[in-house]
């Protein structure tokens, strides 16, 4: 089990490589045109590189669930970004448009693995109170990325060419291989899966398919539908071999989970409409006057606000969920994008900046929370390929948003120049209406599950090891009260609550402890005692300084609990990682149903071992 410092350190790893995954997805394209000049080719070829490189990583990213399970997390990590930075090598010394194109097949091919990889990592490691906060701060990472890559891009290629940001990559690319070595452990739980080989060609033809379709639809329509036809079937093909398999490719099983299902198309249509935008902007704003660099420096504060906010949606969902969330998110994308569209022409670039914020910001409140909310819904053996169907969905997402509605765009402009740009946010809002809708049918579902639980009692061991007499204390209460209670009722801790009887904290005989050891020599020296004349009086100020103070002023503000359905593994895992004694039951409105003593957990323990040996 990782030390607290150790599980930072990895987190923080984890992070950095799924923003450099996303950073280089879009890092260069701002660099299409130069390269295109540099080579001696034209626009129409320089395209395969986008293309590739979307293609290559999309058809790695269900691979990269067999490989996580086959082989150990440190050598798949270090060799994943070890193909980043061989094909920054290749790229940073290309000639010609070939070894541009095969350097960013072998990045591809390191893209699709490190984000799920990544995200696998993270799964393992996060407690799982706090999964919404870890996975806020993943999708600001991979916000993040896309954004500030072509304002990076667009300062390299004021001082050189289109090499040098193979070269920076590369580096950047060095330091998380020596953070990974000394960071990153063997985190999974290996098996033996057997690859098979025909689920590979089967998934690789229906994602290339697929995507080549989107992207091509309003240029080559004929071909477009013909390849889509091909990749449906192929994709059909694939679902019916996984049922057959006894070690699939991709365990579609989690797709079954009507919540994890709605919550991988919630996640895809956010992504869908950042991805449009991104692109859509960015040129348009050139158009308006702006030079590259001026028009990403326009739309980075949204983005750099973006990463302060998803760790605090992630927060909010560890504490109220992803309800109001969802609906708050879709509703900024909606009508702030609408605006965008009907205002662009008329306004100056800070306004349009302006209005690009909640946009961006609606995005992190889906992307983490319904991530988080989507995965929480599977069972821990159930993780890697949730992750590997969320991973892919975000590329054929960032396809759809990236091709698609740029092509209706620039389909449209011809005939209607000045309202191009509003017919197409009203295309997007209409997505964005159609993720509403799904939020609140995700919303009935919970309700539905919820009502579930308020009707049966909690069952097997939860139910043998949690007390329902819970003893709690009000914020607002003195000290002295919390003493009297806990030495009249025997205890060595409880719940801290606030007027509506919502958990608030958590007060313990060793928040107490430590009250006094910051504050008192006799606490932190077993000496103390023998060499200070000073002690007696020092302790009596204290005890009385407690006369006065509230039960918020020392508790731990930030309470680890479990849900009334959680599995008892899970609630082993909760002991073991925060080391407390006792962990409040909270049911779905947040209210305390019980309390779970780590003394009785063992208890149950125990007795399940002798029944077993009995038998």
């Amino acid at each position: 089990m990782l030390s607290k410092k150790s599980q930072i350190m990895t987190f923080i790893v984890a992070a950095f490589a799924a923003f450099l995954a996303t950073f280089n997805e879009t890092f260069l394209n701002v660099a299409l045109k130069p390269m295109e000049n540099a080579l001696n080719t034209d626009a129409s070829i320089m395209t395969w590189v986008v293309t590739a490189y979307m293609l290559g990583a999309a058809i790695m990213v269900p691979i990269s669930a067999f490989l996580y399970k086959k082989i150990s997390t440190k050598i798949l990590f270090l060799v994943i970004v070890g193909f980043f930075i061989v094909g920054s090598l290749v790229g940073a010394l290309a000639q010609n448009f070939l070894m541009v194109l095969i350097a960013r097949i072998i990045q591809a091919i390191g893209s699709g693995m490190l984000i799920p990889v990544s995200m696998n990592i993270v799964l393992e490691i996060a407690p799982r109170e706090r999964l919404g906060l870890y996975m806020g701060t993943m999708g600001a990472m991979t916000t993040l990325g896309p954004s500030l890559s072509l304002i990076v891009a667009g300062l390299l290629l004021k001082t050189g060419d289109f090499h040098n940001l193979f070269w920076v990559f590369g580096g950047l690319c060095v330091i998380l291989f020596v953070l990974s070595i000394f960071f990153i452990g063997n985190i999974s739980k290996l098996t033996k899966p057997k690859l098979d080989i025909l689920s590979v060609i089967y998934i690789s033809v229906a994602l290339i398919g697929i995507l080549f379709a989107i992207s091509f639809v309003f240029q080559i329509w004929w071909v477009a539908i013909i390849v889509l036809f091909v990749g449906i079937l192929a994709l059909s093909l694939f679902v019916l071999r996984q049922k057959k398999l006894e070690m699939p490719l991709i365990n579609l099983k989690p797709i079954k989970n009507k919540a994890f299902s709605i919550s991988v198309i919630i996640n895809m249509i956010g992504l869908v409409v950042v991805f449009a935008f991104n692109v859509i902007l960015p040129s348009l704003l050139i158009s308006k006057g702006a030079e590259p660099l001026i028009a990403s420096l326009t739309l980075f504060p949204a983005v750099f606000l973006t990463c302060i906010i998803a760790p605090i949606a992630g927060k909010i969902y560890d504490k109220f969920g992803a309800k109001w969330l969802l609906i708050i998110g879709f509703l900024l994308m909606a009508i702030f994008g609408v605006l965008i569209g009907y205002l662009f022409e008329s306004s100056s670039f800070v306004v349009i900046g302006a209005l690009y914020v909640p946009v961006i910001v609606g995005s992190a409140f889906i992307i983490g929370p319904i991530q988080s909310y989507g995965l929480s819904s599977l069972k821990p053996d159930e993780n890697p390929h949730g992750v590997t169907i969320f991973s892919t969905g975000f590329q054929i997402a960032g396809c759809i948003g990236a091709a698609l509605f740029p092509a209706i765009f620039y389909a449209i402009m011809p005939n209607l120049q000045d309202s191009a740009l509003l017919i197409t946010a009203i295309a997007i809002a209409c997505v964005c209406l159609i993720g509403f809708i799904l939020s609140l049918i995700l919303i009935h579902l919970k309700s539905k599950e919820k009502a579930k639980y308020e009707k049966v009692e909690p069952v097997d061991a939860i139910s043998s090891v949690m007390k329902k007499n819970v003893f709690t204390i009000f914020k607002d209460a003195s000290i002295i009260d919390a003493l009297m209670m806990m030495k009249a009722k025997k205890i060595s801790g409880m719940p801290v609550i606030d007027d509506n009887n919502n958990l608030v904290g958590y007060l313990s005989d060793g928040d107490i402890m430590r009250y006094f050891a910051k504050n008192h020599v006799a606490f932190k020296f077993a000496y103390a005692f023998a060499v200070s004349d000073e002690n007696d009086n020092l302790f009596q100020t204290k005890l009385s300084e407690l006369a006065y103070m509230k039960v918020c002023d020392i508790a731990s503000s930030d309470p680890f609990f479990v849900r009334r359905n959680t599995d008892f593994n899970e609630i082993c895992r909760v002991l073991a990682t925060t080391h407390k004694k006792k962990v409040p039951v909270l049911n779905e409105e947040n209210k305390i149903v019980g309390i779970i003593d780590r003394s009785e957990v063992t208890d149950y323990i125990i007795e399940k071992c002798v029944e077993k040996l009995n038998k």
